[in-house]
């Protein structure tokens, strides 16, 4: 018997940055080693790949706070009834308060736990029995990837950090970072071509596990990110990979299996989520259950439901709560520019917003209009006793859009259910949420429309107490739409947007929606993103690598209650101070501006 060191794969990988996997010396009398796990058989070393996903489980996409890094902060969105609260760090930037500097600490320790699984299922893999070579490789190619999307989030969230690429010996307290295109150049691109070179082709059911049309998606996507660092290096290799899918896309998919619904609603449709064939990646939850111990998996369900239980017509009560349109009142409220995208140049709205916003809410409680809820919504006296029964429309919402606009308004402040007209809520002069309604609290404003896309009546009903518990439906992580949003701004790097416009309009088409004629901008890129992907972990990388994040000019004109707290240094969240308060280096480790 002898004395060695043991990996183990647990948070201690983030406790010391994954900069050491915790080493311990133990006497070890079964002889268990990483190694001997490795070297037993296949499947033994199939349980090591498995934990190159479980930081992703625990954090990313999916995840309780991950919507909010990667959507919150940004022109699309803003805190549910415009408030400030303790979302703030996330959609205000603080607002104007000192940095919160813990906020991350989740999301960073489960980077590094997942770099960390994903260096030591690399390093082991030549121990592995496989059969042949080719085996191995698509072994390998399951943790490079995972390696490249870790990356991939730690550079675009807080910028160069410190690039292991090797199983940790020692514990190092004063880490160096690394910039981020030699992040990009070292790790993310070529663990994604390796990736997209011994990866399976896989096929709709398949999940979480990446398949060829993963990596060539987050190829595509990672390449055209880099143009956020003033380089043109890997615009044509965005360019060609998004072809090579888009091409597939439109011969029936034969090679790689990329596929795009021919509409729109198709996408979101809940028959379509548990085996989306749009989907290039997408993660799912146990079927019939939790994980680890977690009640509630799926958590973006419950992030962009408006606050309906601000009307006692809506209760939160056990009955409707485990449904996704009971009482877990969501956070993100549409901006008022997120809202105007959807209005098009002939004063119609896309086809896409009453596909991907719920408007119309019916009672779960039986609510008789008395004369104090009667003054909070402006209605007339005579609703004053009416009654609206469970089942009975309870909140409808109206845009100016609407073809039955300036009917419902003329008759809102009679009509027995609550209307919400979109210009008590928005005020499109000010480019911003209406906080008054004639020189009082405005109780419109808890009512806007809510993005449908997570939702699901998939639930394994647990723990009742629990609400939500388990939401079994899948997210996805990139999908084949936003693969032609690629090549389009892609083309207007490299070709002044010569073919921009067909591929801007192939996703205009699809959707039903008014084409574009002319030559596109990248501005008219960004804003097509935004119809077609809010709320799909886009944004806050779109305006980085577009350089709007730090334009105050833009932010200022889209979402003025944001562009007053931004600063340029935000455009980066801080390194935890977890992270930062246990290293030797950590003032110098940590962002400027925390």
């Amino acid at each position: 018997m002898k004395t060695r060191k043991l990996l183990y794969l647990s948070a201690a990988f983030a406790g010391t940055l994954g900069l050491a996997s915790c080493s311990l010396d133990e006497y070890n009398p079964g002889g268990f080693t990483m190694e001997n796990i490795a070297s037993n058989s296949v499947e033994s070393y199939r349980t090591i790949v498995n934990q190159c996903y479980f930081g992703m489980e625990r954090a990313l996409y999916g995840c309780d706070g991950y919507m909010e890094l990667t959507e919150a902060g940004t022109d699309l969105w803003t805190n549910a009834a415009n408030v400030n609260s303790s979302n703030t760090q996330y959609f205000w930037y603080y607002a104007g308060a000192a940095p919160n500097l813990t906020y991350t600490n989740t999301v960073w320790n489960c980077i590094y736990d997942g770099i960390g699984s994903c260096n030591l299922a690399i390093s082991l893999a030549d121990r592995v029995p496989f059969e042949t070579e080719e085996e191995r490789n698509a072994a390998v190619a399951e943790a490079r990837f995972m390696r490249a999307v870790y990356y991939f989030n730690a550079v675009e969230q807080f910028g160069g950090v410190t690039m292991i690429t090797e199983p940790a010996e020692d514990m190092n307290f004063a880490p160096e970072r690394t910039d981020p295109m030699t992040i990009y150049r070292e790790v993310i691109i070529p663990d994604l071509e390796f990736a997209a070179q011994w990866l399976d082709r896989g096929d709709d059911a398949t999940t979480t596990v990446p398949t060829k049309k993963s990596a060539l998606g987050m190829l595509a996507k990672a390449c055209l990110q880099t143009y956020e660092y003033g380089t043109t290096e890997y615009l044509q290799q965005a360019l060609t990979t998004a072809q090579t899918l888009i091409t597939d896309c439109e011969n029936g998919g034969s090679q790689y299996g990329a596929y795009m619904y021919p509409t729109y609603a198709e996408v979101f449709a809940e028959s379509n989520n548990w085996e989306n064939k749009e989907a290039l990646w997408k993660h799912r939850w146990h079927k019939d259950g939790s994980s680890n111990g977690n009640y509630k998996t799926n958590r973006n369900v419950e992030k962009f439901l408006c606050q309906l239980n601000h009307f006692g017509a809506r209760v939160d009560d056990q009955a409707t709560r485990i449904t996704w349109e009971g009482s877990m009142q969501g956070v993100f409220m549409p901006s008022q520019y997120l809202l105007k995208l959807f209005v098009q140049d002939d004063g119609t709205l896309d086809p896409r917003f009453h596909q991907s916003f719920s408007t119309e809410w019916n009672a779960n409680n039986n609510f008789t209009w008395d004369e104090s809820t009667r003054e909070n919504y402006d209605k007339d006296a005579g609703v004053v006793g009416k009654s609206i029964a469970v089942g009975d429309l309870a909140i409808k919402i109206t845009m100016p859009q609407d073809a039955d606009y300036q009917q419902l308004v003329s008759q809102k402040a009679s009509l027995p259910y609550l209307l919400i007209d979109y210009a008590d809520v928005y005020d499109d002069a000010a480019r911003n949420v209406k906080m008054e309604y004639k020189g009082n609290v405005n109780n419109f404003r808890y009512f806007y429309p809510s993005l449908n896309k997570h939702n699901s009546g998939n639930w394994t009903v647990i723990n009742e107490s629990n609400k939500r518990n388990c939401n079994n439906n899948g997210t996805f992580i990139i999908r084949m739409a936003e693969i032609y949003l690629i090549a389009a701004e892609a083309d207007i790097y490299l070709n002044g947007g010569a073919n921009a416009a067909g591929y801007l309009n192939k996703v205009k088409q699809r959707a039903g929606a008014k084409t574009f004629s002319g030559t596109p901008t990248v501005r008219d890129v960004l804003d097509e993103r935004g119809r077609e992907l809010c709320g799909e972990y886009c944004r806050f990388y779109d305006l980085k690598r577009t350089g709007m994040l730090k334009n105050a000019t833009y932010l200022n004109e889209t979402h003025p209650d944001l562009g007053q707290y931004f600063k340029p240094e935000y455009a980066l969240r801080p390194i935890p101070s977890n992270f930062t308060d246990v290293i030797n280096n950590g003032a110098s480790y940590q962002n400027p501006g925390y």
